[in-house]
């Protein structure tokens, strides 16, 4: 079994992807690796932040690990939540205010089209002890939803309905939600590689 530390706390995401990538690789979120910061995202793109999350963690750890970012990404918004996705509505990470903020914005606008995108920042120490890093990405094609559905999930999965459901991310079972999800395409190709290896 391979271990990769995941730049992330957030415990709904590790059981998402643990949940993709099966026996064959142990994911390690920060808190478990003993790390214990929050890392800022400063950078315009998803890309940028993906690799700064990567790249600070490889320097304290040492050790294999990669980062994602994810960013809702609605035609109407001109993109926008985009890489600002977590703090749409403000600094503290509230997404009932951040789904808010969307509905209201989104008021009597009838194109409702959206996408979830996830870009995944791997750092790999090669066996040539070569430091490389490589990029991921997945993209979820949908419609937000002109109020909320559902209890699971997490962010804007009670809004966001993918193209081919009738429900939205925060109604599906995980198996159900990772036949469409942004993440799960992103997350395949990382471990695809991964086994290659």
């Amino acid at each position: 079994m391979h271990t990769l530390i995941f730049a992330t706390n957030n415990q709904n995401k590790v059981n998402e992807i643990q949940s993709l990538v099966g026996a064959d690789f142990k994911i390690i979120p920060l808190k478990e690796a003993g790390i214990d910061i929050d890392i800022p995202e400063p950078y315009d793109t998803l890309q940028d932040n993906a690799a700064e999350k990567a790249n600070t963690i490889y320097k304290l750890a040492n050790q294999n690990c990669f980062s994602e970012d994810t960013g809702l990404e609605i035609e109407a918004l001109n993109g926008a939540p985009g890489v600002k996705s977590a703090r749409f509505a403000g600094e503290d990470r509230d997404f009932q205010a951040n789904i808010d903020k969307v509905l209201f914005n989104l008021n009597r606008i009838d194109n409702r089209a959206a996408q979830f995108r996830t870009v995944i920042c791997l750092i790999w120490n090669n066996s040539n002890n070569e430091l490389q890093t490589y990029y991921f990405e997945g993209i979820c094609k949908g419609t937000i939803a002109t109020k909320m559905h559902g209890e699971k999930g997490f962010g804007y999965d009670p809004i966001f309905i993918p193209d081919g459901a009738t429900k939205s991310f925060a109604q599906m079972s995980m198996e159900e939600k990772n036949k469409f999800s942004h993440r799960q395409k992103a997350v395949t190709q990382l471990f695809d590689f991964l086994r290659s290896k």
